[in-house]
């Protein structure tokens, strides 16, 4: 069971950074709300992320006030009935109160403005994020079993065709349930599992899917993969051969350097199976960006050639010529298939060597061309083994190499 805080959010709001002045220009106006994670991450103890406001009226005419007081100027979208306050370092939202209908299965909202509160917090898509609270006098209103399910830290939807007429609340699902550590209500996991084996991910756009993806993966991991294998997602959504396997993850995660992405290591430790041939071009209709999209085929389609290919390296120049040119989440997942130490040792010490000397010291020396580079692949391989310490054994092991 959770423990919630129900007192004193209009406080707890104007401590959240830039919220202060904003709650200032949004003074005296009864209707305006905030609503949905904030209030359910503030609830929670946790820090909000972001604020998203719904008012009971125009928000339209509400954004106009508001940006008059910070002397900036609102941005409407009519269509919407949503305006956007635009300020000196500062940008927020305001949405009217809104019904929705889904035309088909997995069609983006018909949007209906004009409801009320109640009608709002009832389209959303899970119980936990259905809760609001009034900035004008800290009033909490949420949709029926919402508090209750916060505090009993559960996930729940709040009609039975919820996954159908919206299939990315799967992937949020997994997303809430890696961060916030909840679990599926009973039903709610019913429903899931019907839609998944119904194929409802297949009724929404790649775009779509691949951006709930990529949110995803950038929670807690190892949880988030886990929760996409556990529900059948990673193979409805990024490729057939999804699979997990065990400990792999964990141990690349690990091995994961600083600047190594461990959403897109995550992920790849999951299409151990997949052929790149298919991979590739699935991260396309999902609209991956074409750097995120190399690092995942590479990591997971190069992973068992490159943990074998390690293991066999029995020295430093063996092992910067086979991974020198390998993403950080590449070598990673190879150690998590075997060789741990010796991709532990390339990521921690040996892709961090420099050498002393560089091209200019060469072409001084007469070389020229592709002898230079060369030279230096000879420096470096001499100096990861420890024959040429400094300056001047680099540069008598580049010349003796050409």
């Amino acid at each position: 069971m959770t423990e919630i805080t129900t007192h004193d959010l209009p406080r707890r709001l104007r401590s959240l950074p830039g919220a202060a002045r904003l709650l200032d220009a949004l003074e005296g106006e009864r209707n305006v709300w905030v609503v949905g994670g904030a209030v359910r991450d503030l609830l929670l103890g946790r820090q909000p992320v972001e604020l998203d406001f719904v008012v009971e009226g125009d928000a339209v005419e509400v954004a106009r006030r508001a940006a008059r007081r910070l002397s900036g100027g609102p941005m409407v979208h009519a269509r919407f009935g949503t305006a956007s306050i635009e300020a000196p370092g500062l940008r927020v939202d305001l949405a009217g109160a809104r019904r929705e209908r889904y035309a088909r299965p997995g069609a983006l909202p018909e949007v209906e403005p004009g409801a009320s509160l109640t009608d709002d917090l009832a389209r959303r898509d899970f119980t936990v994020n259905a809760i609001a609270v009034r900035l004008a006098d800290g009033e909490i209103a949420a949709h029926p079993g919402a508090l209750e399910d916060l505090r009993d830290g559960v996930l729940r939807v709040l009609h039975g065709r919820s996954f159908v007429d919206d299939p990315t609340r799967l992937l949020r699902l997994a997303r809430y349930a890696a961060r916030l550590g909840f679990r599926a209500e009973e039903d709610t996991d019913a429903l899931a599992r019907t839609a998944i084996a119904g194929r409802a991910p297949a009724t929404v756009t790649g775009p779509r899917l691949g951006a709930e993806l990529r949110l995803l993966a950038r929670e807690p991991q190892p949880a988030a993969v886990s929760e996409l294998e556990a529900r059948g997602l990673g193979r409805a959504v990024l490729h057939p051969a999804f699979t997990l396997e065990q400990g792999v993850t964990e141990r690349a995660l690990g091995l994961a350097p600083e600047d190594a992405r461990r959403d897109l290591l995550a992920l790849a430790s999951g299409c151990l199976q997949a052929p790149a041939a298919e991979l590739a071009p699935r991260l396309d209709v999902l609209a991956f960006p074409a750097s995120e999209r190399g690092t995942l085929v590479a990591s997971a389609t190069n992973a068992r050639a490159l943990a074998e290919a390690l293991a066999g390296a029995d020295r430093p120049s063996g092992m910067w010529m086979l991974l020198r040119r390998e993403p950080v989440e590449s070598v990673a997942l190879a150690g998590a298939l075997g060789p741990e130490e010796s991709a532990r040792r390339w990521l921690e010490e040996l892709r961090h060597v420099r050498l002393a000397i560089g091209g200019e010291d060469l072409l001084v020396a007469g070389l020229e061309g592709p002898a230079v580079g060369r030279a230096l692949d000879a420096a470096m391989a001499a100096t990861l083994d420890g024959t040429a310490p400094g300056r001047d054994e680099q540069l008598a092991a580049a010349l003796a190499a050409v």
